[in-house]
């Protein structure tokens, strides 16, 4: 873990490019570090995905969006970023903050020429199992 799962209105992949998203996404949270400089999210456990949903009601249909002028329909797009427990307040808003620049600055033009909402969630808790099978995880680790 960390995992940032995306879930969006599918009506948005033909107006932006959410592979670029999740690069970016990626990459920020790797610029993470703690209170002592070290990385907060290990390079072969960061993942982000997102998943359009082709079926989908936001708000009242775009009637609203339409009588204010824009033809498109609405769009929302829900990030969830998933910490494992042990970070400081101080962490949990820097990430945010990262996140939410790329968000931003990813979706400006999309936000300025139709109804979209973003929503950027960071959730951290006691997990009830937590398995990990991995062989992505030993090409980042360093020989002591």
């Amino acid at each position: 873990m960390p995992h940032l799962v995306i879930l969006y209105t599918g009506n948005l992949d033909a107006v932006t490019d959410m592979t670029a998203l999740c690069r970016g996404l990626a990459d920020a949270m790797l610029t993470v570090t703690d209170e002592a400089g070290k990385p907060v999210f290990p390079t072969g456990g960061t993942r982000v995905l997102a998943y359009p949903a082709p079926h989908f009601a936001v708000a009242d249909g775009g009637a609203a969006g339409r009588a204010a002028g824009f033809q498109a329909d609405y769009g929302f797009v829900y990030l969830n970023l998933r910490m494992g427990r042990g970070r400081s307040a101080a962490v949990h808003a820097d990430a945010g903050r990262r996140l939410e620049a790329v968000a931003k600055t990813h979706f400006a033009p999309l936000l300025a020429s139709r109804p979209v909402g973003v929503t950027l969630q960071i959730d951290e808790g006691p997990e009830v199992f937590d398995a990990k099978n991995s062989s992505l995880h030993p090409l980042f680790s360093k020989p002591n």
